[in-house]
């Protein structure tokens, strides 16, 4: 394998400035959103809340199960 195979990026500098993250642990679970400082008091956008919803029954936008419930 050559060096740029193996090479690994930062988190932070593979997204762009409107770029969000999901942090998923080895097993699977949801972590938290990494949501850039700019967009921290917008909802998420939808297309992540669905993936939040769909596979982890989690709504970010909503603060019953807000990303600070994650585990």
């Amino acid at each position: 394998m050559s060096n740029a195979a193996t090479h690994s990026l930062k988190f932070e500098r593979t997204l762009e400035d409107t770029d969000y993250g999901l942090i998923i642990s080895q097993t699977g679970k949801l972590k938290g959103i990494w949501v850039p400082d700019h967009l921290w008091d917008r909802p998420i956008p939808t297309g992540l809340c669905v993936i939040c919803r769909e596979f982890y029954g989690i709504d970010p936008n909503n603060n019953d199960t807000a990303c600070n419930n994650l585990h």
